[in-house]
């Protein structure tokens, strides 16, 4: 049987280029098995994503990223991942944390923001099941509710709360290591980290330079710009 590879999807915002760079490479650099990464560009889905911006929608991919098993054809798995994230394990432990009895699977954060604005003096906005939509295992064809009319005409709480499932029994659980939120998680040894989320704002942005586990961005972002012999 052949094998297909691990199929990820990213958030894509032009604020964010850099971001999403980073984090292709990272996953590259560490993967065990061959991995395609797809950034969701709003230009390259000028005709599947027609719904006007609405006023508390932070990034680009805030809603983009529910069409991915629709981009599918509600066939197979992929992964979703917000841009401003670093993978610092293997992508394929993750990917086979798979459960076929899910339709989705997230790390179940407890995340009540105090700000009332985040990076780019975008908007925090604050409702159940914050942060769960920004790593998602997505079971596509247990997902069919996700057509391309829904997201463009649900509300961001319908979308994000994962109403759309009508089920909360179909989310599963992964690992809180796979969406460490930087800077309010409390801090943790890199050992105990796979992906780390510069939730606030990434350390590519101006007065965020120093937020927790900065210095590992900017090594990633190092290795990645290298060219030339072997280093020493």
């Amino acid at each position: 049987m052949t094998k297909e590879p691990i199929r990820v999807f990213v958030g894509y915002d032009a604020r964010e280029a850099v971001a999403f760079s980073v984090l292709a490479y990272s996953i590259h650099a560490r993967a065990s098995e061959p991995v395609t990464i797809a950034p969701l560009m709003l230009s390259q889905l000028s005709r599947t994503l027609t719904r006007e911006r609405h006023t508390l929608q932070s990034t680009d991919f805030s809603f983009s990223r529910f069409l991915v098993p629709h981009l599918c054809g509600f066939r197979g798995w992929a992964l979703f991942l917000d841009c401003d994230m670093l993978m610092l394990d293997d992508v394929a432990n993750l990917w086979a944390l798979r459960d076929e009895r899910n339709a989705v699977m997230v790390v179940k954060h407890s995340h009540v923001p105090q700000e009332t604005r985040k990076f780019l003096n975008e908007p925090q906005s604050q409702y159940e099941k914050k942060n769960w939509s920004s790593v998602m295992l997505l079971n596509c064809a247990k997902c069919t509710a996700l057509t391309e009319d829904y997201v463009n005409t649900a509300t961001g709480l319908q979308l994000h709360r994962f109403e759309w499932l009508g089920d909360d029994g179909l989310i599963g659980e992964l690992p809180r290591r796979w969406n460490h939120l930087a800077d309010y998680d409390p801090p943790k040894p890199i050992a105990e980290l796979s992906n780390i989320h510069y939730t606030i704002g990434g350390p590519y942005i101006e007065g965020f330079e120093k937020c927790a586990y900065a210095d590992l961005w900017f090594a990633e972002r190092d290795r990645m710009l290298y060219a030339g012999g072997a280093k020493k």
